[in-house]
C-alpha cells in the first residue's frame, strides 16, 4: 500500500514538472515588451502580454485536462 501511494505521488510530480504551458507566461512578457517599445508604451505592453501569457496557459491547462 505505501509503495503504491508512494508510486502516485512520484507520477504526480513528473506530470507537474512536464508542464511546457508555464513558458508562455515569459513568453508573454518578452512579447509585451517588444510591443510595449514598438507602440512607446513599456508598462502597458508588459501587462498585455503577461494577461495574455496566463490566458494561454489557462488554456493549455484546459485542454490537457481533457
Amino acid at each position: 500500500m505505501v509503495k503504491r501511494r508512494v508510486k502516485e505521488s512520484l507520477e504526480k510530480k513528473k506530470c507537474k514538472k512536464d508542464d511546457p504551458g508555464a513558458i508562455f507566461i515569459p513568453g508573454g512578457i518578452l512579447l509585451g515588451l517588444g510591443f510595449g517599445f514598438v507602440f512607446n508604451n513599456v508598462p502597458a505592453g508588459l501587462f498585455i502580454g503577461l494577461g495574455a501569457g496566463f490566458v494561454a496557459y489557462a488554456i493549455t491547462l484546459i485542454l490537457r485536462k481533457k
